[in-house]
């Protein structure tokens, strides 16, 4: 694993191969149960209620949604109303060595990815503080990750996320637009019947 510093989007690390596949395959379990207490539901877009190309659920005390109301972080699954499920071991201890000086991460947003699904350039800015970094992680068939400066009109790169590769977003680059691309089907074999999955972990609420 060779730790990647982008300079012209400084905060930007790329951790390819962070996971090796033994831990893929127990972080997917992981997920397994996750979903199998939180079922992925179909998110929409506020005001037009258009639905996303993405499944989501979410883990840890606070999850993401949003629906025709607005974007927001709350404690219950919207189709179930139960609390979100514990975050798995295996995430607290990554943002720990990635984050040491962060808060401990509140919620982790599970992205389920279909070879057809997309995530336009978007900032991560529904949280209260951004000191904390955002870190996702990749499971699953390979995406093409894009990835601008804090204004949408800036100059972007692209790179390829394979499974178990990390990205942190950071310093400068916390607020940074960013999306996917395209998903590649057929390039893993961690899923049975392919697809990706991307977790993002961040903290929420101000220290």
């Amino acid at each position: 694993m060779q730790d990647i510093t982008f300079n012209d989007h400084s905060g930007l690390r790329y951790l390819p191969e962070y996971f090796a596949r033994a831990s893929q395959e127990a972080l997917l379990e992981a997920v397994r149960s996750v979903v199998a207490e939180a079922p992925l539901y179909q998110p929409a877009m506020p005001r037009t209620g258009k639905p996303f190309s993405v499944k989501m659920s979410n883990c840890g005390p606070l999850g993401w949604v949003s629906d025709i109301k607005g974007y927001r972080y709350q404690p219950l699954h919207p189709d179930t109303g139960r609390p979100w499920p514990a975050m798995p071991d295996q995430l607290k201890d990554l943002w720990s060595t990635l984050a040491p000086d962060a808060p401990p991460a509140e919620a982790c947003l599970i992205n389920f990815y279909q070879a057809s699904a997309r995530m336009g350039q978007h900032q991560d800015r529904d949280e209260d503080m951004f000191d904390a970094p955002v870190i996702s992680v990749s499971l699953g068939d390979t995406a093409t990750f894009r990835v601008g400066g804090t204004n949408r009109k800036d100059p972007t790169r692209s790179f390829r996320l394979n499974s178990g590769d990390v990205v942190v977003l950071g310093g400068e680059a916390r607020l940074a637009y960013h999306g996917i691309d395209r998903v590649l089907a057929g390039t893993s074999t961690l899923l049975k019947n392919g697809g990706r999955i991307n977790l993002t972990l961040r903290r929420v609420t101000a220290a």
